[in-house]
């Protein structure tokens, strides 16, 4: 009979580690042989060329020789053709994406304000006051604490002055998530919902590129322009927001649009501006002020019709700020000029 012998080597015998070696060689092979697949997918057997997916023939083929790697392949995308926006989104069945302008993110459940069945029927007066009450309960679902109902209240005040303004979406996003995060960091105690709110969506304005001046915010929100400066102040120092001066020139087409007045009027506009900016003028200086100076000078040199009480109106400014500014603008001009 023959013996086996085993070795001990600190605990491990001599056919333990010789499995443990055969492992760690089988594991190292698999790992070389998933690279060089992956490697083979990417790069062309033949050339070594790119690969490029053919999505309409569900075809892999090499961008150099023409070679088809793969076929047949299987389409993750939609079953249905669309051909313009309106097939799109009609024959599409997921969900609106999420977003913050929304106290829930969009993730939950409405419940229509039509009192009308799947087939467009008009429901029943019981069916109708059974929908009106699961309506009410899933509004208060909705909102289950005192956090969401005051995020709720904000960003509806957030998108009526947006709307009332103009603002596009992403400064709306922007201002959503300021608020958030006062809201996360407990700023709002001793504070008006509506204040940090206005704050919030007139420091997204700024950060976003597209601004509007005090005046403005204050004529469509629920607070005075004493409070909208103050909590503005405190909220960008709380939260370090990197809030830059407002640039004169992105008033100009707005200015502009409501003048209905020319592009060459708006490129002398802004050719204004750089001027005073290389002259040093604009410091200190309001830059709405700025803007409508520029606006209406440009159209004294374009030979346009415009008045100062016109301009005035529309950057909600005086006619005294009007006159003094167009004229330190025209003579910087000059100056650079020469």
């Amino acid at each position: 009979m023959t013996e086996t012998h085993t070795r001990d080597y600190g605990g491990e015998t001599e056919r333990e580690r010789a499995n443990r070696s055969r492992a760690t060689e089988t594991d190292e092979s698999e790992t070389e042989s998933e690279s060089t697949a992956a490697e083979r997918t990417t790069v062309c057997p033949e050339c070594s060329g790119s690969l490029v997916t053919d999505t309409e023939h569900g075809e892999t083929v090499c961008d150099d020789c023409g070679l088809v790697v793969e076929q047949d392949s299987v389409d993750r995308g939609p079953e249905w053709r669309a051909f313009n926006s309106g097939e799109r989104d009609s024959k599409s069945r997921v969900g609106a994406p999420t977003t913050n302008m929304m106290h829930d993110k969009g993730l939950s459940t409405n419940i229509g304000w039509q009192d009308k069945d799947a087939y467009g029927k008009s429901l029943s007066s019981r069916q109708r006051q059974k929908m009106q009450r699961l309506r009410t309960w899933n509004e208060r679902f909705r909102t289950r604490d005192s956090k969401e109902r005051n995020l709720k209240q904000a960003l509806g005040e957030i998108d009526r002055m947006a709307s009332a303004l103009g603002l596009p979406d992403n400064v709306r996003e922007t201002a959503s998530v300021i608020y958030r995060r006062a809201l996360s960091e407990n700023l709002l105690p001793g504070r008006s919902i509506e204040g940090v709110a206005t704050a919030s969506l007139y420091a997204a304005a700024r950060q976003v590129g597209n601004p509007r001046s005090l005046d403005e915010f204050t004529a469509v929100s629920r607070v005075d322009k004493m409070e909208l400066t103050r909590t503005y102040r405190y909220v960008v120092r709380e939260l370090g927001l990197r809030v830059q001066p407002a640039d004169p020139e992105s008033y100009v087409p707005r200015f502009v649009s409501r003048l209905e007045l020319s592009e060459e009027t708006q490129r002398l506009a802004r050719e204004l501006l750089d001027g005073a900016k290389e002259s040093g003028i604009t410091s200190g200086k309001s830059p709405v002020g700025l803007a409508a100076s520029a606006v209406y000078a440009a159209a004294l040199l374009s030979n346009e019709k415009v008045t100062q009480s016109q301009v005035s109106e529309v950057a909600d400014i005086s006619e005294v700020t009007i006159r003094n500014r167009y004229k330190e603008l025209l003579e910087a001009s000059e100056g650079i000029a020469a």
